[in-house]
């Protein structure tokens, strides 16, 4: 629900060629079935020949009945040639959050989903490590351990995605996840958003505080990504950076970067959550 507006609101995201009056055009369906539009935003990308646009409107007092607003924006994308995604914003998507030791990025997002900030429902907590057992306990969510190797990976993936098809899943988040995600996994399901902590594209895989303070570096960051094949490569989503100085060491720079990796996280999933990151041509557009 939009806590903001105090009734539920709906969101459609869509992209098709671009062409003039598009927004009119848009804006003016909404109109037409009786809808308050709450936010829109519009992008063009000119290199490309589209246009993106992010448009939602209050359901109180819309025209069309709630089973109904799906097909009927269907038939309004296909009208302009575009494809379209509706979605409510009291509906909250079922996620699963991988983990292995570290436990700084899973305990915020639990907090913060506690405390209502981010609008989804954590379903499992799922682990090649029983270390943060405890910790989804402690918030009364089912932690699953599933041991990773190297000769068992396809067992133990076949697992992970029995359990998301069971638990009926729809977003999957690596949070300090330290295992790579074959793309047989991510073929199946490709929702899945990771926090690295470097500020990508720089210091891509691993050690990348150690490899930031080798070349002296004055800013560390981490940033969330959408998973894909290439890795560390996926759309980027968000980022954190914080400043450093000659003073730090590697230990220091661990240290301020954890705070950089809680908050891009949390961010990017609440972006996510709010229908507010659309991906094409392999990158983002994001309407913060």
């Amino acid at each position: 629900m939009d806590l903001a507006m105090g009734s539920p609101s709906a969101i459609l995201q869509l992209i098709c060629p671009d062409r003039p009056g598009l927004v009119s055009e848009l804006s003016g369906w909404v109109a037409a079935n009786g809808g308050n539009i709450r936010h829109a935003d519009h992008h063009t990308d000119a290199g490309a020949g589209l246009f993106l646009s992010r448009i939602e409107w209050g359901l109180e007092g819309f025209g069309l009945p709630r089973a109904a607003i799906r097909a009927a924006t269907a038939s309004l994308a296909a009208r302009i040639g575009g494809e379209g995604q509706l979605h409510f914003s009291d509906d909250l998507p079922k996620v699963a959050i991988f983990v292995s030791r570290q436990d700084h990025c899973l305990v915020d997002l639990l907090w913060r989903t506690r405390s209502g900030e981010l609008p989804m429902v954590v379903a499992l907590v799922v682990s090649n490590h029983p270390d943060l057992a405890g910790v989804a306990a402690g918030f009364a969510i089912p932690f699953v351990h599933l041991p990773m190797s190297a000769a068992h990976r396809a067992e133990a993936e076949e697992a992970q995605l029995a359990l998301l098809a069971e638990n009926g899943i729809e977003l999957v988040i690596l949070a300090k996840y330290m295992q790579v995600l074959s793309a047989g996994f991510l073929e199946r399901f490709p929702a899945v958003i990771n926090i690295h902590h470097s500020f990508l594209p720089a210091f891509q895989g691993a050690q990348p505080y150690h490899r930031a303070w080798e070349r002296g570096v004055k800013l560390i960051g981490a940033t969330a990504h959408f998973v894909t094949e290439e890795l560390d490569g996926g759309p980027i989503i968000e980022q954190a950076t914080m400043a450093v100085s000659h003073r730090d060491e590697v230990e220091d720079l661990i240290r301020l970067g954890r705070d950089t990796e809680r908050l891009a996280l949390a961010r990017a999933v609440r972006l996510v959550l709010r229908r507010q990151v659309m991906v094409y041509r392999g990158r983002t557009a994001v309407f913060a």
